[in-house]
């Protein structure tokens, strides 16, 4: 061990270690235990993150922080803590200076974080003794310095975003025309060809699954599996360090973050993180302690009341993180900042959010973490998206979050997966979610956007999956295929997996065109799983979150068949950004328009008349048609000069049999045909009109969406609108 590095005057705040103002190679070191006796700060040989070359008892406390400054350090110092305290679970303490933890504000952690045995605390009586040091990664202090070239927010409305969810290294090991040694990296997924692709695509936004450092957890490892998706976090400001192309011990994943959002900003995308701050990667009274259970287990986690030796679990991970605690909450609203400030992230996904707004143990939606995030200066201008839901008691909270935030709104989905099922009764609830769930959203005065609009996502099926297998085939996880949802709503159209039937691959096809192109073109936000837009497969798992493998992966090597759909999508989404009636920023209302015989919103049988009562409860598989207008003023006569775009009909058909649709407006109106989800391509490349005295075939499970061409001198042939 080297001589002890010179003491300079340190300070409470801010926590972490920070630069000294004033001394180039001066740094202060602050970290807060409530219940701590002692802590020494422990420093590492960057060449032999095993050898410790420095220990130094922190002289300073106030209140419940301890610090203390050294100078002599330069970035890419390693470092961790050993703390001192009472080691006696009964009472919520388990402290173990034998344990090296990390530092919660590490801006970079040196490695990939794996259990070891060495790790385990101890039990309900007696503390381990082994010294974890040698297996556990370190904190970097890592190189500040950045030219963000005047990058700024793209800012994007969300009326006008669409989202794109991906996993930073699934989506990029095998993109094509990619160097190999920035595939799975942050670098690969900020490199010109992927940020073309994405460009290309047409979205806003991507959300990357979580890249705060997160440990694989020793039952996988034990499997040869990992923790891929990255849900068991261990660093709230660290970037994952198995994610960069450069050097880890030196914090170059820092620095790889920053270009990545830098290049993805300059072509007009935001980054949105999917955050997980419910609970940590320590699991429960069992699991390892690398960080908070060693720093102060009492403050940090929610404990039992009546036998604070087990942890109260709202996350099914085995413990959840106290916000009620004003430490663990200023943990998490700095970490927010820091992300927003520094590394000019646009906005966060929260997992299982309702955890966050628990008090003693109901839901409130004005909870100290909500109330803060509403009046915090920063935090309160970015997009907030919350998985509104968590395993406890009364958990589902969709439509319950405040205003200002978004939710992952689980009922779409289902009601989306379910109508084109073909499931009866579905006709009410379906159209709510196609327009924007105003009956979730409107009672606290939220718009259309506060719906995130999605049919698959990480967790759970793909799309193709979606449409091709009835039940999970999740034994590649080595759990017996007893893990992921049993409740999955699809469908195989009549053979599960893969067929050469031809037959059923077209309905597949088509099924992926329907809820694709209800996804887009529904009021919300559309949220889009990375690789349905490819047909992508992950052979039925549906809960790939250790398979760091080619069922995560993204399988770049596209068929023809691939290239049309992925064609398809690139023109839904053109077609939903070039027309606003897509994202409104209110609901319809049924509203009367200046002039005109119709309404903003008006729902038709397959006659052509309006919808009776008994006909929206009918027990068939959904036959309707929907006429959305853009319109709010101008005349009879000049219909290309309205002010906020066109009038379309869609005509949806759930229904195993083909129907013919009698289209409102008779001989006055003429419609044009923009697509057809039964057509393989399902575009129409030339103009396509139809006038209302035509009938309409819409193939079974499938739908037509038409646009108004010519509407003069609309008379009492148009249904009554009354």
């Amino acid at each position: 061990m080297s001589s002890t590095p010179v003491l300079l005057p340190s300070t409470a705040s801010p926590l972490g270690v920070t630069r000294m103002p004033a001394i180039a190679d001066g740094f202060n070191f602050s970290i807060f235990s409530e219940h701590a006796a002692a802590i020494d700060l422990c420093l590492y040989d960057r060449e032999d993150p095993a050898r410790e070359t420095a220990r130094v008892r922190l002289p300073h406390r106030e209140g419940d922080v301890w610090h203390v400054a050294l100078g002599g350090l330069e970035p890419g110092q390693l470092y961790g803590y050993r703390v001192h305290g009472p080691y006696a679970p009964p009472n919520g303490h388990r402290f173990n200076p034998n344990k090296l933890v990390l530092d919660p504000y590490a801006r970079a952690i040196s490695a990939r974080t794996e259990w070891h045995a060495t790790m385990t605390g101890g039990d309900d009586l007696v503390r381990d003794e082994s010294d974890s040091a040698p297996h556990v990664a370190k904190g970097v202090i890592p190189d500040d310095e950045f030219d963000w070239e005047g990058d700024q927010p793209p800012g994007t409305p969300l009326d006008e975003s669409i989202i794109y969810e991906l996993h930073v290294k699934g989506f990029t090991r095998q993109f094509p025309k990619l160097d190999w040694q920035l595939q799975g990296t942050y670098a690969g997924l900020g490199s010109e060809p992927v940020v073309n692709y994405l460009k290309e695509l047409g979205i806003t936004a991507v959300q990357l699954l979580p890249v705060h450092h997160h440990i694989d957890d020793g039952f996988l490892l034990d499997k040869g599996l990992t923790n891929y998706w990255g849900y068991n976090t261990v660093g709230y400001f660290a970037p994952e360090a198995r994610y960069t192309a450069g050097d880890s011990t030196r914090g170059e994943q820092v620095f790889e973050f920053k270009e990545m959002v830098k290049a993805l900003h300059r072509a007009g995308i935001e980054v949105i993180l999917d955050v997980v701050y419910n609970h940590t990667g320590e699991g429960n009274e069992n699991g390892p302690t690398f960080s908070f259970r060693g720093i102060d287990n009492e403050a940090y986690y929610r404990l039992e009341v009546i036998d604070p030796r087990r942890y109260t679990d709202y996350t099914g991970t085995g413990n959840t993180i106290d916000m009620r605690h004003p430490y663990s909450l200023q943990l998490v609203l700095e970490s927010l900042r820091y992300w927003v400030t520094e590394m000019h992230v646009d906005g966060f996904r929260f997992d299982l959010a309702a955890t966050l707004g628990r008090t003693q143990t109901d839901f409130d939606r004005w909870s100290a973490f909500f109330k803060s995030i509403q009046i915090d200066p920063v935090l309160s201008r970015v997009k907030m998206i919350a998985e509104p839901w968590d395993v406890g008691w009364g958990g589902y909270q969709v439509g319950n979050f405040p205003h200002g935030w978004e939710e992952l709104n689980g009922r779409y989905r289902d009601a989306v997966r379910r109508f084109w099922k073909g499931d009866h009764l579905m006709l009410p609830e379906f159209t709510y979610r196609f327009t924007g769930s105003e009956d979730i959203y409107s009672g606290s005065r939220r718009p259309p956007q506060a719906s995130i609009n999605f049919i698959t996502s990480h967790d759970g099926f793909t799309l193709r999956d979606l449409v091709s297998y009835n039940s999970k085939h999740n034994e590649a996880n080595g759990e017996g295929n007893r893990d992921g949802d049993e409740n999955n709503n699809s469908w195989n159209h009549g053979v599960e997996g893969p067929t050469d039937d031809h037959a059923i691959e077209a309905l597949r096809d088509q099924q992926r065109r329907n809820l694709m192109t209800t996804l887009i073109l529904s009021q919300g936000v559309p949220f889009i799983l990375a690789g349905d837009e490819i047909g992508r497969t992950q052979q039925g798992n549906n809960n790939g979150y250790c398979q760091d493998s080619k069922i995560s992966w993204l399988d770049w090597e596209l068929t023809r068949n691939q290239e049309r759909f992925l064609e398809f999508v690139k023109r839904l989404i053109k077609l939903r950004k070039e027309n606003t009636i897509f994202g409104k920023k209110s609901f319809f209302h049924g509203r009367e328009l200046r002039g005109l015989p119709f309404k903003d919103i008006m729902w038709f049988n397959v006659k052509g008349a309006v919808m009776t009562v008994e006909q929206w409860h009918s027990d068939q598989p959904g036959e309707i048609a929907a006429l959305l207008s853009g319109s709010t003023r101008g005349s009879q006569e000049n219909w290309r000069e309205m002010s906020h775009g066109k009038t379309f009909l869609f005509l949806f058909n759930a229904s195993d049999h083909q129907r013919t649709f009698t289209l409102p407006g008779k001989t006055n109106v003429i419609w044009r045909l923009e697509l057809d989800t039964s057509r393989v391509g399902g575009f129409f490349d030339r103009e396509r009109l139809v006038s209302g005295t035509a009938k309409c075939v819409v193939a079974r499970r499938s739908m037509r969406v038409l646009t108004m061409h010519q509407g003069r001198e609309i008379d009492a042939q148009w249904p009554s609108a009354k």
